[in-house]
């Protein structure tokens, strides 16, 4: 016993595979050096294995030129060679197998292959050289596609020139007939370069020992994580027939996050996280097995063959391309006493249904039969889990709801967990006590416990079913209702948004200076506002936010680009020598930009095709003040479509927004400064972003020190309401609005704050959050500025990285727009979406970042199709780690007006 944990050491460290080749009986053959050994039959097509699909994809067909394994868990192993000597990357796994030939299939990519005949047996080796993982398969999974912009790397200096396909025989039964078999995996390659690179992380136990007939056996792996950051999108979970649960997590300050939970019992697949996972350089990385030693008469251990067992967590996670590391393992447990504290989530085994466990026949062959007997125990009614279908038609009938109703479910990222688990225990209860018989009594509160847990994993994203079964009309908010006589529409977004950064977009790597304001013209180019090689620093301004670096003169350079939205070229650029710190920008109906300096305290409005200079100035020159002719740094402007008013929010040192006619006439203000922790409506601190609702005549305000927005009647100036959430954390930078969905980003934590910086579309009518997103390249830091267009294309500009990012807006819903005045509208239910909003159907333009024209009600009836296979859906925790304090080099704010001292954060 002793001497075997040191040799499967040694075994681990040639193979790094998680199927270990272990020498079988087959060892003793030499072997195969039919390097010309012909195809088979079954195996016609494999002939072509490189198969063009336009001038930068290939396919390759990586395939078994026909075996017949001669003996249960037989390895064998095939290479071949990268068809290209240029980099290339893998962006789409297919299997070609079936679990009743084949127990798995992994997929290494090395630079020589331990073989050059046609295959062999993996027992003599993989690779001569390090081996990555690429691929794992077992037990009739579904193809893995990966994210939008992520590949695996080959080929090039760097990456691996040979694949080599290894398959595991577990029983031979199959092979009775004598006919010969070409499993294996198609690849999808490209070589057009991709922005984020794969990689595999394997955890893997390897001094695991199950003792016969123990009920429960706990195998524990864990490791500190000391690389670039590396975020996880996909895990798969992997043991034999003792198997029942497998749990990933990341531990974080002593705070566990889940990467993936599923038996491995079912189809051994790449299961999408439920949220994606960023895991940092100190980060824990620890996994569970759970096991049963039961209906075994002697010990079990790690190893190869089906007789024994595996404890494998796959994490499938992309990085930089600049940092990527393509395959780490993790064979140890570092950190055995922070299992104390693992969630208790992770000791509940996961029943399947009889029906969905895959069970492979060599388990009933006479040779393990003698060996080791399976007992074969039924499953009681109740310990049985419902898959989704027979789940959401037995909760229809119990809510009194059509099933196709039930399925279209509102999924509310800010949900509070509490409320989740008393949702989950609830709909758990009835379920058990109506429809799967009472549970008996004497098994206690825990059983009932386990069995919300269960069916919490069936559930998914079952967070907000009561909202979405209440009466439509009970869904319309009060502080949305139309003028006396008017017919207006606001639509009620009630599906799951998801906003997907543009990968393809070539803007994020403009750097043009701090990028202070973002906006759309008329034609739906994207307008960037920057500040060149000016920063706001703490030597920018005195104590009476006088400008102190005038000297330096106004910034030499453009500091308007117009970008073209497809490509990201540079169409124009204006606006050297006019700004000295730039701040604000809307562009109204007729195409003029609407500019603010914070430096000079003013606002400019410039027609782009006249290069003499402004058309209008509102402020006094370098000269900060409150009255109706002058501004404190003033952040925004919004214009009214339909009137002319112009909107200013002013600002950093006054807590006000100003009106002024058409013609730049002061017309009113209002607004105050704010007062102690609770600030009442109307009260600001920093104003600063603006967004209008012309057809609901309203005008909307980030208040970004008190990371809240407010809403006001434009006529009377009039306070509708608030949006805040605890996830917005201290700040609201900016807003943007078109009908129906109000996207915000807010502002960088503090230390110790949890919410990190983030962007949000919110359902205008309701205030709810639909979706929180962030990029995949790069990071915000301090997203300042944010516009949507008609399309739900939305463009983010932030003042610290430098960096504009493109969102794209993906919708599964059921969408109404909803009864108002007395007008009826034909309620419209569709699968999932690219949002496109066909001509006629909205009248205006929604352009700046508010300036929406009046909707027409049902301009979501006709748009394409769109569907997100796999792991489509994509996005990044960005960065959450945590910061002190920003000093003044970094961030504008501690330096733009007297904050109020930092708060700890409410929970």
């Amino acid at each position: 016993m002793a001497g075997r944990v040191p040799s499967l050491l040694v075994l681990l460290l040639v193979f790094p595979s998680s199927c270990l080749a272990f020498r079988s009986p087959l060892s003793v053959f030499k072997r195969f050096k039919e390097t010309t050994r012909p195809f088979s039959n079954e195996c016609l097509g494999t002939t072509r294995p490189v198969i063009p699909i336009d001038s930068s994809d290939f396919a390759l067909d990586i395939r078994m030129p026909g075996v017949i394994p001669k003996q249960s868990d037989t390895y064998f192993c095939m290479s071949m060679r990268l068809p290209v000597d240029e980099e290339a990357f893998v962006i789409d796994f297919k299997p070609r197998a079936s679990m009743d030939t084949v127990h798995h299939m992994l997929l290494f990519g090395c630079n020589m292959p331990s073989s050059t005949g046609s295959y062999w047996f993996c027992d003599e080796g993989t690779c001569t050289d390090k081996a990555n993982i690429l691929y794992a398969w077992a037990r009739n999974a579904p193809p893995t596609r990966l994210p939008k912009g992520v590949g695996f790397r080959v080929g090039g200096e760097t990456g691996s020139k040979y694949f080599v396909l290894q398959v595991h025989y577990g029983d031979i039964s199959a092979f009775r007939d004598n006919h010969k078999d070409c499993s294996g995996v198609s690849l999808h390659l490209t070589r057009l370069p991709q922005p984020l690179i794969a990689g595999m992380y394997l955890m893997m136990s390897v001094d695991t020992v199950i003792p016969a007939g123990e009920k429960v056996v706990n195998s524990d792996i864990s490791c500190h994580y000391k690389n670039y950051p590396m975020h996880v999108f996909a895990y798969r979970v992997h043991t034999h027939h003792l198997g029942k649960v497998v749990s990933g997590y990341r531990v974080r300050n002593g705070q566990w996050t889940l990467i993936g939970r599923q038996s491995p019992q079912l189809p051994q697949a790449f299961y999408p996280v439920e949220h994606p996972v960023d895991v940092s350089f100190g980060d824990l990385l620890a996994a569970r097995c759970v096991f049963t030693g039961e209906g075994r008469t002697e010990a079990t251990h790690i190893g190869g063959t089906s007789s024994d067992e595996m404890c494998n967590l796959y994490i499938m996670y992309y990085m930089e391309a600049k940092h990527a590391v393509s395959f780490m393992t993790c064979t140890q447990n570092v950190a055995p006493d922070t299992f104390r504290t693992i969630p208790p989530e992770a000791n509940i085994p996961i029943p399947v249904k009889s029906d969905m466990v895959m069970m492979h026949e060599h388990h009933k062959e006479t040779e393990y039969k003698d060996k080791i007997p399976l007992l074969q125990q039924p499953k009681r009614e109740e310990e049985e889990v419902l898959d989704q279908g027979d789940f959401y038609s037995l909760l229809s009938k119990l809510l009194g709801e059509r099933e196709d109703v039930v399925h279209v479910h509102k999924y509310n990222p800010t949900e509070k967990a509490e409320s989740e688990s008393d949702l989950v225990a609830e709909i758990a209860n009835v379920v058990q006590k109506k429809d799967l018989g009472r549970s008996d009594a004497r098994e206690g509160a825990e059983h009932e416990r386990g069995n919300a847990i269960l069916v919490r994993d069936r559930i998914h994203k079952f967070h907000r079913l009561v909202s979405t079964l209440r009466p439509p009309e009970s869904r319309v908010s009060s502080l949305q209702q139309p003028l006396p006589g008017e017919g207006t529409w606001e639509p009620e977004h009630t599906g799951d948004f998801h906003m997907e950064e543009a990968l393809d977009w070539p803007g994020v790597y403009l750097l043009p200076g701090q990028v202070s304001g973002v906006a759309l013209d008329p034609k739906n180019n994207l307008v960037i506002f920057h500040r060149g090689d000016h920063v706001w620093d703490g030597n920018s301004f005195d104590s009476k936010f006088v400008y102190q670096q005038i000297g330096l003169g106004p910034i030499e350079e453009d500091t308007i680009l117009v970008i073209d939205p497809n490509n990201a070229a540079v169409l124009q650029s204006s606006g050297k020598n006019l700004f000295y710190l730039p701040h604000g920008l809307s562009i109204d109906k007729d195409g003029n930009y609407w500019v603010t300096d914070v430096a000079l305290h003013q606002v400019f409005k410039l027609d782009p095709n006249n290069k003499e200079g402004p058309i209008l100035i509102l402020g006094r020159s370098m000269q900060p003040g409150s009255d109706q002719n002058h501004f404190c740094q003033p952040t925004d402007v919004a214009v009214d479509p339909g009137t002319g008013a112009i909107y200013v929010s002013d600002g950093y040192c006054n807590s006000r927004i100003v009106q002024f006619s058409p013609s730049g006439e002061f017309i009113t203000q209002w607004g105050e400064e704010s007062s102690g922790s609770s600030p009442l409506p109307g009260q600001f601190t920093v104003p600063h972003s603006l967004a209008l609702v012309p057809h609901l005549g309203q005008l909307c305000v980030a208040d970004r020190e008190n990371a809240r927005i407010q809403c006001f009647k434009t006529d009377t100036k009039e306070f509708v309401r608030e949006i805040k959430h605890s996830s917005f954390g201290r700040n609201v930078f900016a807003i943007s609005y078109i009908p129906g969905l109000l996207f915000a980003v807010n502002g960088k934590p503090h230390f110790g704050d949890q919410e990190p910086v983030q962007g949000f579309v919110m359902n205008f009518s309701s205030g709810e959050i639909i979706d929180i997103f962030k990029p995949v390249r790069k990071h915000f830091d301090m997203p300042h500025d944010i516009v949507a267009s008609e399309d739900g294309t939305v463009y983010i500009g932030d003042a610290h990285t430098n960096t504009v990012w493109k969102f794209t807006l993906t919708e599964k819903v059921e969408h109404r727009s909803v009864k108002k005045a007395g007008i009826e509208v034909q309620e419209i239910k569709d699968s999932e979406h690219k949002l496109e909003t066909s001509s006629g159907r909205v009248l205006g333009r929604f352009r700046g970042k508010g300036s929406g024209g009046l909707n027409l009600g049902n301009f979501f009836a006709s748009r394409k199709g769109y569907s997100r296979k796999g792991f489509d859906r994509l996005s990044t925790e960005g960065s959450d780690q945590e910061k002190e304090e920003d000093d003044g080099s970094e961030s504008e704010e501690e330096y733009s007006a007297p904050l109020p001292a930092p708060t700890p954060s409410s929970s």
